[in-house]
Protein backbone atom coordinates (compact mmCIF):
# COMPACT_ATOMS: atom_id res chain seq x y z
CA UNK A 1 0.00 0.00 0.00
CA UNK A 2 1.22 3.58 -1.17
CA UNK A 3 2.41 5.54 1.90
CA UNK A 4 1.48 9.47 1.53
CA UNK A 5 4.42 11.47 0.27
CA UNK A 6 6.83 12.84 2.75
CA UNK A 7 7.73 16.71 1.21
CA UNK A 8 11.02 16.94 -0.39
CA UNK A 9 12.36 18.55 2.62
CA UNK A 10 11.41 16.33 5.01
CA UNK A 11 13.44 13.79 2.64
CA UNK A 12 16.37 15.43 2.46
CA UNK A 13 16.51 15.89 6.17
CA UNK A 14 16.00 11.88 6.74
CA UNK A 15 18.49 11.09 4.09
CA UNK A 16 20.99 13.15 5.62
CA UNK A 17 20.36 11.75 9.41
CA UNK A 18 20.30 8.20 7.61
CA UNK A 19 22.84 8.51 4.68
CA UNK A 20 24.89 11.05 6.91
CA UNK A 21 27.49 13.05 4.46
CA UNK A 22 30.50 11.75 3.57
CA UNK A 23 33.94 12.98 3.61
CA UNK A 24 34.45 14.22 0.16
CA UNK A 25 37.20 14.03 -2.27
CA UNK A 26 35.88 16.98 -4.04
CA UNK A 27 36.90 18.88 -0.58
CA UNK A 28 40.54 18.35 -1.30
CA UNK A 29 42.24 21.39 -3.54
CA UNK A 30 44.45 19.28 -4.86
CA UNK A 31 41.40 17.32 -6.33
CA UNK A 32 39.79 20.35 -7.12
CA UNK A 33 42.32 21.75 -8.75
CA UNK A 34 42.68 18.95 -10.85
CA UNK A 35 39.36 18.08 -12.45
CA UNK A 36 39.29 17.27 -16.25
CA UNK A 37 35.51 17.22 -17.60
CA UNK A 38 34.62 14.60 -19.46
CA UNK A 39 32.52 16.20 -21.76
CA UNK A 40 35.67 18.87 -22.26
CA UNK A 41 37.39 15.85 -23.66
CA UNK A 42 35.04 13.92 -26.27
CA UNK A 43 36.79 15.15 -29.69
CA UNK A 44 40.03 16.03 -27.84
CA UNK A 45 43.02 15.04 -29.88
CA UNK A 46 45.29 11.96 -28.65
CA UNK A 47 48.84 11.72 -28.74
CA UNK A 48 52.03 9.39 -28.53
CA UNK A 49 54.73 10.32 -26.47
CA UNK A 50 56.42 12.36 -29.21
CA UNK A 51 53.18 14.39 -29.38
CA UNK A 52 51.84 13.14 -32.53
CA UNK A 53 48.56 12.51 -32.98
CA UNK A 54 47.29 9.00 -33.12
CA UNK A 55 42.98 10.12 -33.30
CA UNK A 56 40.35 11.77 -31.30
CA UNK A 57 38.93 10.57 -27.95
CA UNK A 58 35.68 8.89 -29.17
CA UNK A 59 35.13 7.90 -24.64
CA UNK A 60 36.46 7.12 -21.25
CA UNK A 61 35.95 3.89 -20.24
CA UNK A 62 35.74 2.76 -16.64
CA UNK A 63 35.32 -0.62 -14.87
CA UNK A 64 32.96 -0.96 -11.78
CA UNK A 65 32.75 -3.05 -9.13
CA UNK A 66 32.81 -2.58 -4.97
CA UNK A 67 35.51 0.58 -5.67
CA UNK A 68 33.81 4.03 -4.42
CA UNK A 69 35.35 5.82 -7.45
CA UNK A 70 35.39 4.13 -10.59
CA UNK A 71 38.97 3.98 -12.31
CA UNK A 72 39.50 4.57 -15.79
CA UNK A 73 40.42 1.65 -17.87
CA UNK A 74 40.69 2.81 -21.10
CA UNK A 75 40.27 5.45 -23.99
CA UNK A 76 38.14 4.72 -27.07
CA UNK A 77 40.14 6.92 -29.83
CA UNK A 78 39.13 7.20 -33.71
CA UNK A 79 41.81 5.95 -35.56
CA UNK A 80 41.12 6.76 -39.12
CA UNK A 81 37.73 4.52 -39.84
CA UNK A 82 38.27 2.48 -36.20
CA UNK A 83 37.23 3.02 -32.63
CA UNK A 84 40.64 1.30 -30.99
CA UNK A 85 40.82 0.60 -27.50
CA UNK A 86 44.10 1.78 -25.58
CA UNK A 87 44.58 1.02 -22.14
CA UNK A 88 44.52 3.26 -19.48
CA UNK A 89 47.82 2.05 -18.01
CA UNK A 90 49.75 3.63 -21.10
CA UNK A 91 48.69 7.37 -20.42
CA UNK A 92 50.41 9.71 -18.86
CA UNK A 93 48.82 13.09 -19.01
CA UNK A 94 45.07 13.70 -19.29
CA UNK A 95 44.67 17.23 -18.20
CA UNK A 96 41.87 19.22 -19.76
CA UNK A 97 43.91 21.14 -22.58
CA UNK A 98 45.89 17.64 -23.12
CA UNK A 99 45.76 13.95 -23.59
CA UNK A 100 49.43 12.02 -24.05
CA UNK A 101 50.27 8.20 -24.00
CA UNK A 102 53.34 7.02 -22.91
CA UNK A 103 53.60 5.28 -26.16
CA UNK A 104 53.93 4.59 -29.29
CA UNK A 105 52.39 1.68 -30.08
CA UNK A 106 48.53 1.10 -29.56
CA UNK A 107 46.10 -1.95 -30.68
CA UNK A 108 43.76 -0.64 -33.82
CA UNK A 109 41.34 -3.75 -32.91
CA UNK A 110 37.96 -2.23 -33.25
CA UNK A 111 36.59 -1.76 -29.83
CA UNK A 112 34.76 -4.51 -27.90
CA UNK A 113 32.63 -3.61 -24.43
CA UNK A 114 34.11 -6.11 -21.97
CA UNK A 115 32.08 -7.41 -19.08
CA UNK A 116 32.33 -4.82 -15.71
CA UNK A 117 32.54 -1.85 -18.26
CA UNK A 118 31.01 1.83 -18.74
CA UNK A 119 31.39 4.43 -21.28
CA UNK A 120 31.17 7.70 -19.26
CA UNK A 121 29.81 9.76 -22.31
CA UNK A 122 27.48 7.16 -23.86
CA UNK A 123 26.20 5.15 -20.92
CA UNK A 124 26.39 8.15 -17.85
CA UNK A 125 26.09 11.69 -19.00
CA UNK A 126 22.54 13.07 -19.52
CA UNK A 127 21.22 10.13 -18.14
CA UNK A 128 19.73 9.73 -14.56
CA UNK A 129 21.19 8.79 -11.83
CA UNK A 130 20.36 9.01 -8.14
CA UNK A 131 22.21 11.06 -5.72
CA UNK A 132 21.34 9.12 -2.43
CA UNK A 133 22.79 11.65 -0.11
CA UNK A 134 20.28 14.20 -1.63
CA UNK A 135 17.61 11.94 -1.58
CA UNK A 136 16.74 12.75 -5.71
CA UNK A 137 17.02 11.71 -9.03
CA UNK A 138 19.25 13.56 -11.18
CA UNK A 139 20.29 14.06 -14.57
CA UNK A 140 24.24 14.00 -15.34
CA UNK A 141 25.34 16.99 -17.36
CA UNK A 142 28.67 16.18 -16.90
CA UNK A 143 30.99 14.23 -15.56
CA UNK A 144 34.83 14.98 -13.12
CA UNK A 145 37.80 12.99 -13.85
CA UNK A 146 40.78 13.13 -11.35
CA UNK A 147 43.97 11.36 -10.10
CA UNK A 148 42.71 10.11 -7.06
CA UNK A 149 44.85 6.83 -5.14
CA UNK A 150 47.32 6.36 -7.90
CA UNK A 151 44.81 6.24 -10.54
CA UNK A 152 42.44 8.64 -12.68
CA UNK A 153 38.92 8.29 -11.41
CA UNK A 154 35.62 9.36 -11.21
CA UNK A 155 35.00 11.56 -8.54
CA UNK A 156 32.15 13.91 -9.28
CA UNK A 157 28.30 14.15 -11.54
CA UNK A 158 28.00 17.51 -12.74
CA UNK A 159 24.26 18.01 -12.64
CA UNK A 160 23.59 21.93 -13.52
CA UNK A 161 21.88 23.62 -16.84
CA UNK A 162 25.16 25.22 -16.67
CA UNK A 163 26.93 22.23 -17.37
CA UNK A 164 24.41 21.81 -20.24
CA UNK A 165 24.92 24.90 -22.04
CA UNK A 166 28.93 24.80 -21.52
CA UNK A 167 28.94 21.75 -23.50
CA UNK A 168 27.62 23.33 -26.72
CA UNK A 169 30.36 26.18 -26.94
CA UNK A 170 33.47 25.08 -28.53
CA UNK A 171 37.40 24.76 -27.34
CA UNK A 172 38.44 26.12 -23.44
CA UNK A 173 34.36 27.00 -22.65
CA UNK A 174 33.66 23.39 -23.45
CA UNK A 175 36.52 22.32 -21.53
CA UNK A 176 35.96 24.06 -18.18
CA UNK A 177 35.06 22.59 -14.95
CA UNK A 178 32.50 24.19 -12.87
CA UNK A 179 32.53 22.42 -9.57
CA UNK A 180 29.79 24.23 -7.65
CA UNK A 181 27.18 22.18 -8.75
CA UNK A 182 28.98 18.92 -8.83
CA UNK A 183 27.85 15.67 -6.85
CA UNK A 184 30.55 13.41 -4.91
CA UNK A 185 30.37 10.13 -6.83
CA UNK A 186 30.35 8.23 -3.62
CA UNK A 187 26.99 9.85 -3.11
CA UNK A 188 25.92 8.13 -6.25
CA UNK A 189 23.74 5.43 -6.35
CA UNK A 190 23.24 4.09 -9.72
CA UNK A 191 23.39 4.77 -13.15
CA UNK A 192 22.90 2.88 -16.33
CA UNK A 193 25.57 1.01 -18.39
CA UNK A 194 25.40 -1.18 -21.35
CA UNK A 195 24.38 -3.89 -19.33
CA UNK A 196 23.05 -2.65 -15.89
CA UNK A 197 24.27 -0.41 -13.25
CA UNK A 198 27.36 0.20 -11.81
CA UNK A 199 27.50 -0.79 -8.34
CA UNK A 200 29.38 0.05 -5.35
CA UNK A 201 29.40 -1.31 -1.49
CA UNK A 202 28.73 2.75 -0.65
CA UNK A 203 25.57 2.95 -2.76
CA UNK A 204 24.21 -0.09 -1.88
CA UNK A 205 24.95 0.19 1.78
CA UNK A 206 23.00 3.70 1.75
CA UNK A 207 19.77 2.73 -0.18
CA UNK A 208 19.86 -0.10 2.35
CA UNK A 209 19.06 2.24 4.59
CA UNK A 210 16.03 4.25 3.38
CA UNK A 211 12.91 3.66 3.87
CA UNK A 212 11.13 1.52 1.11
CA UNK A 213 8.51 4.05 0.29
CA UNK A 214 11.50 6.66 -0.25
CA UNK A 215 13.00 4.41 -2.42
CA UNK A 216 9.44 4.15 -4.26
CA UNK A 217 9.21 7.44 -4.74
CA UNK A 218 12.96 7.76 -6.37
CA UNK A 219 12.29 4.59 -8.73
CA UNK A 220 9.27 6.55 -9.94
CA UNK A 221 11.20 9.52 -10.70
CA UNK A 222 13.07 7.69 -12.93
CA UNK A 223 12.18 6.20 -16.69
CA UNK A 224 13.04 3.21 -18.39
CA UNK A 225 15.94 1.11 -17.94
CA UNK A 226 17.11 3.07 -15.19
CA UNK A 227 14.03 2.19 -12.90
CA UNK A 228 15.29 -1.40 -13.29
CA UNK A 229 18.99 -0.44 -12.67
CA UNK A 230 18.28 1.16 -9.10
CA UNK A 231 16.13 -2.21 -8.67
CA UNK A 232 19.13 -4.61 -9.45
CA UNK A 233 20.77 -2.41 -6.74
CA UNK A 234 19.02 -3.51 -3.74
CA UNK A 235 18.92 -7.00 -1.81
CA UNK A 236 15.74 -8.89 -3.16
CA UNK A 237 13.98 -8.21 0.06
CA UNK A 238 14.29 -4.90 0.43
CA UNK A 239 13.35 -4.76 -3.46
CA UNK A 240 10.20 -6.77 -3.23
CA UNK A 241 8.83 -3.90 -0.08
CA UNK A 242 9.80 -1.10 -2.72
CA UNK A 243 7.93 -2.96 -4.94
CA UNK A 244 5.04 -3.10 -2.74
CA UNK A 245 5.17 0.50 -2.14
CA UNK A 246 4.52 1.29 -5.61
CA UNK A 247 2.02 3.10 -8.04
CA UNK A 248 0.05 0.34 -9.56
CA UNK A 249 0.91 2.04 -12.99
CA UNK A 250 4.46 2.67 -12.53
CA UNK A 251 4.88 -0.93 -10.49
CA UNK A 252 3.81 -2.72 -14.16
CA UNK A 253 5.89 -0.07 -16.23
CA UNK A 254 8.85 -1.93 -14.11
CA UNK A 255 7.41 -5.39 -14.23
CA UNK A 256 7.13 -5.10 -17.95
CA UNK A 257 11.21 -4.27 -18.29
CA UNK A 258 12.53 -6.70 -16.21
CA UNK A 259 13.26 -10.40 -16.97
CA UNK A 260 10.89 -13.06 -15.98
CA UNK A 261 13.34 -14.40 -13.92
CA UNK A 262 13.67 -11.26 -12.44
CA UNK A 263 10.11 -10.93 -11.74
CA UNK A 264 9.74 -14.05 -10.14
CA UNK A 265 11.93 -13.47 -7.60
CA UNK A 266 10.36 -10.40 -6.25
CA UNK A 267 7.03 -11.57 -6.65
CA UNK A 268 8.21 -14.27 -4.96
CA UNK A 269 8.78 -12.06 -1.88
CA UNK A 270 6.19 -9.94 -1.94
CA UNK A 271 2.69 -10.69 -0.03
CA UNK A 272 1.14 -13.26 -1.86
CA UNK A 273 -2.18 -10.43 -2.00
CA UNK A 274 0.18 -8.11 -3.61
CA UNK A 275 1.89 -10.43 -5.58
CA UNK A 276 -1.27 -11.46 -7.06
CA UNK A 277 -2.41 -8.45 -7.50
CA UNK A 278 0.25 -7.36 -9.69
CA UNK A 279 0.01 -10.88 -11.79
CA UNK A 280 -3.88 -10.14 -12.28
CA UNK A 281 -3.14 -7.13 -14.49
CA UNK A 282 -0.50 -8.68 -16.94
CA UNK A 283 -1.37 -10.14 -19.97
CA UNK A 284 -2.07 -13.84 -20.24
CA UNK A 285 1.66 -15.28 -21.96
CA UNK A 286 3.73 -12.45 -19.75
CA UNK A 287 2.26 -13.66 -16.48
CA UNK A 288 3.10 -17.42 -17.36
CA UNK A 289 6.23 -16.89 -18.16
CA UNK A 290 6.62 -15.22 -14.84
CA UNK A 291 5.18 -18.37 -12.78
CA UNK A 292 6.59 -21.10 -15.02
CA UNK A 293 9.95 -19.69 -13.43
CA UNK A 294 8.98 -20.22 -10.03
CA UNK A 295 8.74 -22.02 -7.27
CA UNK A 296 5.95 -24.24 -8.28
CA UNK A 297 4.65 -24.15 -4.59
CA UNK A 298 4.63 -20.31 -4.77
CA UNK A 299 3.33 -20.35 -8.44
CA UNK A 300 0.13 -23.04 -7.71
CA UNK A 301 -0.55 -20.59 -4.63
CA UNK A 302 -0.52 -17.15 -6.87
CA UNK A 303 -2.26 -19.26 -9.87
CA UNK A 304 -5.36 -19.85 -7.38
CA UNK A 305 -5.24 -16.33 -5.77
CA UNK A 306 -5.27 -14.75 -9.43
CA UNK A 307 -8.63 -16.58 -10.23
CA UNK A 308 -10.21 -14.86 -7.52
CA UNK A 309 -12.67 -12.40 -8.21
CA UNK A 310 -11.22 -9.13 -7.07
CA UNK A 311 -14.86 -8.51 -5.20
CA UNK A 312 -14.67 -11.23 -2.97
CA UNK A 313 -12.41 -12.01 -0.04
CA UNK A 314 -10.63 -14.80 -1.64
CA UNK A 315 -9.48 -11.66 -4.21
CA UNK A 316 -8.49 -9.56 -1.53
CA UNK A 317 -6.77 -12.07 1.20
CA UNK A 318 -3.17 -12.54 1.76
CA UNK A 319 -2.43 -16.18 2.58
CA UNK A 320 0.54 -15.56 5.15
CA UNK A 321 -0.70 -16.42 8.04
CA UNK A 322 0.74 -19.37 10.90
CA UNK A 323 -1.58 -22.00 11.51
CA UNK A 324 -1.02 -24.53 14.79
CA UNK A 325 -2.49 -26.97 16.19
CA UNK A 326 -4.87 -27.65 19.23
CA UNK A 327 -2.05 -29.98 20.61
CA UNK A 328 0.86 -28.04 19.45
CA UNK A 329 2.95 -25.98 22.74
CA UNK A 330 2.89 -22.19 23.59
CA UNK A 331 7.09 -22.67 23.05
CA UNK A 332 6.42 -24.11 18.97
CA UNK A 333 3.92 -21.22 18.11
CA UNK A 334 6.57 -18.75 19.50
CA UNK A 335 9.25 -20.20 17.57
CA UNK A 336 7.02 -19.91 14.58
CA UNK A 337 6.45 -16.24 15.06
CA UNK A 338 10.41 -15.51 15.21
CA UNK A 339 11.49 -17.87 12.57
CA UNK A 340 8.85 -16.03 10.06
CA UNK A 341 9.43 -12.49 11.76
CA UNK A 342 10.44 -11.02 8.23
CA UNK A 343 6.78 -11.52 7.36
CA UNK A 344 3.81 -9.45 7.83
CA UNK A 345 2.45 -11.97 10.69
CA UNK A 346 2.60 -10.06 13.74
CA UNK A 347 -0.46 -10.64 15.24
CA UNK A 348 -0.80 -13.95 16.64
CA UNK A 349 -1.35 -18.11 15.40
CA UNK A 350 -4.37 -19.65 14.04
CA UNK A 351 -5.54 -22.47 16.28
CA UNK A 352 -7.04 -25.46 14.19
CA UNK A 353 -7.98 -29.16 15.14
CA UNK A 354 -7.55 -31.98 14.60
CA UNK A 355 -9.30 -32.01 10.96
CA UNK A 356 -7.81 -28.51 10.26
CA UNK A 357 -10.72 -26.48 10.96
CA UNK A 358 -10.56 -22.98 12.77
CA UNK A 359 -10.59 -23.11 16.47
CA UNK A 360 -9.53 -19.85 17.76
CA UNK A 361 -7.11 -16.78 16.71
CA UNK A 362 -4.55 -16.42 19.70
CA UNK A 363 -2.99 -13.11 20.11
CA UNK A 364 0.77 -12.49 20.73
CA UNK A 365 0.45 -11.06 24.17
CA UNK A 366 -1.42 -14.01 25.15
CA UNK A 367 1.35 -16.63 24.07
CA UNK A 368 4.01 -14.64 25.72
CA UNK A 369 1.93 -14.54 29.00
CA UNK A 370 1.85 -18.13 29.05
CA UNK A 371 3.95 -20.80 30.13
CA UNK A 372 6.28 -21.96 27.35
CA UNK A 373 5.45 -25.92 27.73
CA UNK A 374 1.60 -25.29 28.13
CA UNK A 375 -0.41 -26.55 25.20
CA UNK A 376 -2.50 -23.99 23.13
CA UNK A 377 -5.64 -25.85 24.06
CA UNK A 378 -5.52 -24.33 27.55
CA UNK A 379 -5.33 -21.10 25.61
CA UNK A 380 -8.49 -21.01 23.41
CA UNK A 381 -11.45 -19.78 24.26
CA UNK A 382 -13.65 -15.92 23.96
CA UNK A 383 -13.33 -13.51 21.89
CA UNK A 384 -13.13 -15.79 18.92
CA UNK A 385 -11.78 -15.02 15.67
CA UNK A 386 -14.48 -13.11 12.83
CA UNK A 387 -14.03 -15.54 10.17
CA UNK A 388 -15.63 -14.93 6.36
CA UNK A 389 -15.98 -17.14 3.34
CA UNK A 390 -13.56 -17.22 0.35
CA UNK A 391 -17.25 -16.14 -1.53
CA UNK A 392 -17.47 -13.04 0.80
CA UNK A 393 -18.32 -9.58 -0.84
CA UNK A 394 -16.52 -7.02 -0.57
CA UNK A 395 -19.37 -5.00 1.28
CA UNK A 396 -19.96 -7.35 3.89
CA UNK A 397 -16.37 -7.68 4.46
CA UNK A 398 -16.15 -4.01 5.30
CA UNK A 399 -19.18 -4.78 7.55
CA UNK A 400 -17.34 -7.55 9.39
CA UNK A 401 -14.27 -5.86 9.79
CA UNK A 402 -16.41 -2.94 11.74
CA UNK A 403 -17.89 -5.09 13.83
CA UNK A 404 -15.01 -6.75 14.73
CA UNK A 405 -12.58 -3.84 15.10
CA UNK A 406 -9.10 -6.07 14.94
CA UNK A 407 -6.74 -5.92 12.91
CA UNK A 408 -7.26 -8.39 10.55
CA UNK A 409 -10.11 -11.21 9.86
CA UNK A 410 -9.74 -14.89 8.92
CA UNK A 411 -10.68 -16.11 5.63
CA UNK A 412 -12.09 -20.12 5.49
CA UNK A 413 -12.85 -22.47 2.66
CA UNK A 414 -16.04 -24.14 2.65
CA UNK A 415 -14.61 -26.94 4.83
CA UNK A 416 -14.19 -23.94 7.80
CA UNK A 417 -10.23 -24.78 7.20
CA UNK A 418 -8.67 -21.31 7.50
CA UNK A 419 -6.82 -20.30 3.93
CA UNK A 420 -5.91 -16.91 4.47
CA UNK A 421 -6.60 -13.50 5.89
CA UNK A 422 -7.66 -9.60 5.00
CA UNK A 423 -5.49 -7.22 6.82
CA UNK A 424 -6.84 -3.71 6.90
CA UNK A 425 -4.47 -2.10 4.67
CA UNK A 426 -5.59 -4.74 2.13
CA UNK A 427 -8.98 -3.91 1.95
CA UNK A 428 -8.30 0.07 1.95
CA UNK A 429 -6.01 -1.15 -1.00
CA UNK A 430 -9.17 -3.33 -2.20
CA UNK A 431 -12.05 -0.41 -1.85
CA UNK A 432 -9.41 2.34 -3.38
CA UNK A 433 -9.34 0.25 -6.53
CA UNK A 434 -12.76 -0.15 -6.87
CA UNK A 435 -13.11 3.75 -6.66
CA UNK A 436 -10.69 4.13 -9.48
CA UNK A 437 -12.45 1.13 -11.81
CA UNK A 438 -16.32 3.38 -10.92
CA UNK A 439 -14.22 6.55 -12.25
CA UNK A 440 -12.71 5.34 -15.16
CA UNK A 441 -16.10 3.29 -16.40
CA UNK A 442 -17.80 6.25 -16.16
CA UNK A 443 -15.21 8.44 -17.66
CA UNK A 444 -13.11 11.53 -16.65
CA UNK A 445 -14.94 14.21 -18.87
CA UNK A 446 -15.23 14.42 -22.29
CA UNK A 447 -15.89 17.53 -25.19
CA UNK A 448 -19.58 18.33 -25.25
Amino acid sequence: MKRPPVPVTGINNVAKRIVGRRDSVLARKNIRDSLVSVAGLIGRPVRDIEGKDIGRLVDVVVRHGEETYPPVSGLIVKVGQRKSFINGARISILTKDEIRLSTTKINLEDYQRREGESLLDGDVIDHQIVDVDGLRVVRSSDLYLAPFDKEIRVVGVDISFVSFLRRIFPGAIRRRPTPEHVVDWASVASLADGHGVVRTSNSRAALSQLRPADLADLIEDLAGREQGALIELLDPELAADVLEEMEEEELQGLIRGLTSERSAELLSRMEPDESAEVLRDLDEEHRESILQVMDAVVAKQLRELVAFDETLAGGIMTTHILIVKENDTVAHALKLLVDNRERDISDGVVVVDARGRLVDHIQVVELVAAKAGALLSTLIGPPYPTSINLDTPLDEVVEEFSNNRGSSVIVVDAKNKPVGRILADDLVDALASQVDRRKFSQGSGGLS
